[in-house]
């Protein structure tokens, strides 16, 4: 397999090669970090109601919807970055998502170990060392490829993280910086920063390389050729535009508003065990209507959330159970770590609106 020990790079170029690379299927396992921080969104997030774009936009800190599901999250170059690009056919991918996460996190739990910290894997897609959260993955299907990003975690700021987040005050704020400090751990915060400071990006992707080549065999080093550069920027000009930014974005705000007899609007949130989810609607006469789903979960095919929102428009209110079954049987959906049931919670709006 290829290999492209790329270094620093820009912010936008740290996400658009693993985007260009996964489109055109070409194989290979990227390592680098970006030399600027960002924000950086899940695929099905709001970015309203995930990010607090006014305070993102008055620090000049860039914001990107990647192509791959998850959460919103604080880059910088204290993470250093793994891309791996597999075809879909490809016979080294697992059957499930769940053992997808289980199998190729190995590399970075074994580098962790090597640097002395007892990281382990924590389904469905975390590493943790104690009970911290010590690296992110997520694994999208973009194009011809499955693509699987994660980091290690060398420092982080969480002051900058509970910042960008959209929050309701900034008591609510105190409270989220109190909880990463509390649950989000790096190499520094293990290690110390005497003995964290012998272990630099070079030798961390060393590691990495070493343990990425027990599961996928030799990996040859090369550079970015002309045909990704030029894929890289067809996607810039789609990726950072306001339109693909802004692409989902929830119609109403209320919990349950009540416009009319027969007319409801509604916002409910369910948190399951693989991430929030969010549904906006409208009840009008019994029946669904313009209904929007978002949040960091993960769905695969990620253009399957759109097929759900189709089939509730214009259904029956008591019809939602039986549509979230059909969607599952008929739609080769998985959703690691969201069930029919969560769903069903998420859309049970009572037998009353």
């Amino acid at each position: 397999m290829d290999l492209y020990l790329l270094g620093k790079q820009s912010w936008d170029d740290s996400q658009l090669v693993y985007h260009a690379m996964a489109k055109l299927g070409r194989e290979g396992l990227i390592l680098l970090s970006p030399r600027s921080p960002y924000v950086c969104i899940g695929f099905h997030q709001d970015l309203f109601k995930e990010v607090d774009v006014d305070f993102c936009r008055s620090h000049r800190i860039p914001m990107f919807r990647r192509d791959v599901g998850g959460g919103a999250v604080y880059l910088d170059g204290n993470q250093l970055f793994f891309q791996m690009i597999l075809k879909r056919d490809d016979p080294r991918i697992p059957a499930s998502k769940e053992m997808f996460y289980k199998k190729f996190l190995q590399p970075a739990i074994h580098v962790y170990r090597r640097l002395g910290i007892a990281a382990e894997y924590k389904p469905i897609n975390d590493v943790i060392a104690g009970n911290r959260k010590i690296s992110g993955s997520g694994v999208g299907e973009i194009g011809p490829s499955v693509v699987f990003v994660g980091n290690l975690i060398v420092d982080f700021n969480h002051d900058m993280m509970a910042h960008v987040l959209k929050v309701p005050d900034e008591k609510f704020r105190d409270k989220v910086y109190r909880t990463l400090k509390e649950n989000l751990s790096t190499i520094r915060q293990e290690l110390g920063e005497e003995n964290a400071i012998k272990w630099n990006e070079d030798r961390l992707n060393e590691m990495m390389i070493e343990e990425f080549s027990k599961l996928l065999g030799p990996l040859n080093p090369r550079p970015l050729d002309e045909p990704v550069r030029n894929k890289m920027d067809e996607l810039r000009d789609i990726m950072e535009s306001d339109a693909w930014l802004t692409k989902i974005q929830s119609r109403i705000s209320s919990l349950k508003l009540k416009i009319r007899d027969g007319v409801h609007l509604f916002q409910k949130v369910h948190k399951g065990n693989g991430g929030l989810i969010r549904a906006d609607f409208e009840i009008h006469e019994d029946r669904f209507a313009g209904v929007s789903i978002s949040g960091d979960f993960f769905c695969y095919p990620p253009d399957a959330v759109r097929i759900l929102e189709s089939m509730f428009e214009g259904a029956k209110r008591s019809e939602f159970k039986a549509l979230i079954d059909a969607f599952y049987s008929d739609h080769s959906v998985e959703t690691p770590g969201i069930s029919i049931d969560d769903w069903v919670m998420l859309f049970d709006t009572g037998e009353k609106a």
